[in-house]
């Protein structure tokens, strides 16, 4: 049975996302001397980022963190809609965590090499199927999550297919998503 945490505001939100994160990552370590992250954009992580670099910088072996994307737009990582860009200047460049450990999605990239290199990178990294430790989701007012966008094709994608690159048409744009099967292997979501 999943655990229920209630929160009664942002900030409080915010600081229970930041210490579930670091205790997760801290019990990964612990077990089997990594953890792997896969990060979002959006309001709430941004805060949750800001709590982590604020009050738990020194809390986490960040040599041990492995850090994946959900989801990334696509855009230059310098974009103001990079959900790179977002995690970098929010929380990244606060910790010490090695350049090696970031395994961002190229969003600058043709959405279809992109999504292809990131599911290559995965199945590499991992060995085979992803098995994240956490992947953190937001989600959005018409119930995405990730840029799985409801009647869009990325949510009928193979079990064998972890990142795909998605054109979600009510945004005239293409994105870079985890696939459900990706989500669903995770730890923790």
């Amino acid at each position: 049975m999943a655990e229920v945490i209630t929160v009664f505001d942002a900030p409080a939100l915010a600081h229970a996302a930041a210490e579930r994160f670091v205790n997760l990552a801290n019990a990964a370590i612990t077990m089997r001397g990594r953890f792997t992250v896969a990060l979002s954009g959006g309001s709430t992580p941004q805060a949750m980022h800001t709590v982590i670099a604020q009050r738990f910088a020194q809390s986490v072996d960040w040599s041990r963190v492995h850090v994946f994307w959900g989801d990334e737009r696509c855009v230059p990582p310098d974009h103001p809609d990079s959900n790179y860009g977002m995690a970098r200047d929010t929380l990244l460049k606060f910790i010490s965590i090695p350049e090696a450990n970031i395994h961002r999605m190229h969003g600058e990239y043709d959405p279809s090499r992109a999504a292809e290199e990131y599911n290559e990178m995965l199945i590499a990294f991992f060995g085979g199927a992803p098995h994240l430790d956490l992947v953190f989701l937001g989600m959005g007012d018409d119930g995405h999550t990730a840029s799985l966008f409801p009647h869009t094709t990325a949510l009928y994608e193979p079990a064998d297919r972890y990142c795909v690159a998605n054109q979600v048409a009510k945004l005239n744009a293409w994105r870079v998503t985890l696939t459900a099967s990706a989500i669903n292997a995770a730890n923790n979501v």
